[in-house]
């Protein structure tokens, strides 16, 4: 089992947070721009696991060891049932460099992004605010 699909699986925000890569990029399936950095990353992740319900990952596609991955699964929001993936690149450390979520059916899309919008000031006041502690940290 992938790490990630583990610490998703889990709902263990940490742990979720420490694969992904300083540079992380996340490709939304209902925003047209991606969103660069670790903490609007996490942060976007925490979000997701706010909205998802009966969440469950059906397969892995990618050989261990690989750069790779493609995370299939299955999840309600308001009602929608939704099947998507998480293609997930890692980079040389093992992190989470690239991170890309596609969704379908439309409607699923649809009530996935308005959930995502309620959740969206929020989302942004935690990347603010992990971004503050560690500055203040260094």
């Amino acid at each position: 089992m992938h790490p990630f699909r583990k610490a998703v699986e889990a709902r263990d925000e940490a742990a979720i947070e420490a694969l992904l890569a300083d540079d992380v990029v996340f490709t939304s399936p209902v925003a047209f721009k991606p969103y660069p950095g670790k903490a609007i990353t996490a942060a976007i992740l925490r979000g997701v696991m706010r909205v998802f319900e009966d969440f469950r990952y059906l397969k892995e596609i990618g050989a261990e060891g690989a750069a790779d991955h493609a995370l299939v699964f299955e999840t309600t929001v308001a009602g929608k049932r939704i099947t998507g993936c998480d293609f997930i690149h890692l980079d040389a450390d093992g992190k989470i460099d690239e991170f890309m979520v596609m969704v379908r059916p439309l409607s699923g899309a649809q009530a996935l992004s308005e959930a995502m919008a309620a959740q969206f000031e929020r989302i942004q006041r935690e990347a603010v605010e992990q971004i503050e502690r560690e500055a203040a940290g260094s």
